[in-house]
């Protein structure tokens, strides 16, 4: 169980683990395992549970387990992960085991990923954990018999329709899913799997030979950022969602040459403050911060209260606006370059731009007068 009575879950490694483990033992045993034990990868073990087996020869089966995230919103909870398993002709007195991508399993088409280009993008890990589940079946089903040598191929028949919602075409994953996890568990909520999809995607733009990046916080502010930097290659573009902090360190150690941030005025708020992280849960927007700037800057008594009053972000850019005080915006902007600089230290060159929530920009950042 995870925190607050969450459900745990386990990977799509895990469940192709799983898969591969009870097509092996219905060949080595005759039978149609219910259920399989897998050891995971930083110890312990975990019961899965199979959908299905059947034999496709007596020297090949397939099962499917189907994927369980727990109670976390994971794209591909629910899916059916499929894995194939031939028995190799004897051969040399050598070990062999062959893992592939079959339908639904996206292929690495860019450098900078865990798994070479040209491969199946089922990550180390993973090839890791059904190598060895595979060679304790083997042991156990053939005390005294040879090496083990096995093909395995992974498929995951919605693998393709379910990539879409997924960032795996922009890091150069095409034809379907990646087959992942580094615990073999899915925590609900965590912070592992986004924090994993944005060094993915620093990785695989630094490895396309770009020296710029820009940050953007979602969809519609990557959006903006594109018409900002339309020379820019897609991959250059890197949604960090509220991990504000993490993604500046991690564009610093890759030693970017130059950074950009393209954020709405309420996120804008939050990195001004030198928020690390910014989600509302554990970030509530606090607008008084934002009304003591304001009259750090020489706002009037009553534009500072106002915007004290306010209930969210775009009220408070609402009464500026109708003041006509938008100018102020600036000591938001100010404050967020400073944020930046400070998590990335002097390596990079940052710029920022807040956007109004019509898709305008309403600071640039920096100013050749930083003062107000």
């Amino acid at each position: 169980m995870a925190g607050r009575g969450l459900r745990t879950g386990f990977s799509t490694g895990s469940a192709a683990t799983a898969a591969a483990v009870a097509a092996l033992d219905f060949l080595l045993a005759g039978r149609a395992s219910e259920k399989v034990r897998i050891e995971l990868p930083l110890g312990g073990d975990l019961t899965v549970t199979v959908n299905r087996v059947r034999s496709e020869s007596d020297r090949e089966a397939v099962a499917v387990v189907v994927k369980d995230a727990g109670d976390d919103p994971d794209v591909t909870n629910r899916a059916e992960i499929q894995a194939r398993v031939t028995l190799m002709p004897d051969g040399p007195d050598l070990e062999t085991i062959v893992i592939q991508g079959g339908a639904g399993v996206g292929r690495v088409t860019r450098p900078g990923l865990a798994v070479p280009p040209g491969e199946a993008a089922i990550n180390p890990t993973p090839r890791q954990m059904i190598a060895e589940n595979l060679r304790r079946i083997w042991r156990d089903g053939r005390p005294n018999g040879g090496p083990l040598r096995v093909e395995v191929e992974i498929s995951v028949p919605q693998g393709e329709k379910l990539a879409r919602r997924t960032l795996n075409a922009r890091l150069g994953i095409v034809g379907g899913i990646s087959i992942l996890g580094t615990t073999g568990l899915v925590k609900p909520f965590s912070h592992e799997a986004y924090t994993a999809t944005i060094e993915a995607g620093l990785d695989v733009a630094r490895a396309g030979g770009l020296d710029e990046v820009v940050l953007t916080t979602g969809g519609k502010s990557e959006k903006a950022a594109m018409r900002i930097r339309p020379h820019l290659p897609e991959l250059g573009f890197v949604q960090i969602a509220d991990y504000f902090g993490f993604a500046l360190r991690e564009t610093a150690a890759r030693r970017f040459g130059k950074v950009g941030l393209v954020s709405f005025f309420g996120k804008a708020v939050k990195q001004a403050q030198g928020l690390e992280y910014t989600h509302a849960h554990k970030a509530p927007l606090d607008l008084s911060r934002l009304s003591g700037w304001l009259d750090e800057a020489g706002a009037g008594p009553a534009l500072v209260e106002e915007v004290a009053s306010a209930n969210t972000a775009r009220q408070a850019l609402d009464i500026l606006r109708g003041s006509g005080a938008l100018v102020l915006v600036r000591v938001v902007g100010r404050r967020m370059l400073d944020s930046c600089r400070g998590f990335a230290g002097p390596g990079p060159e940052i710029w920022v731009k807040i956007m109004d929530y019509d898709m305008t920009v309403i600071y640039e950042g920096p100013e050749e007068k930083e003062q107000v």
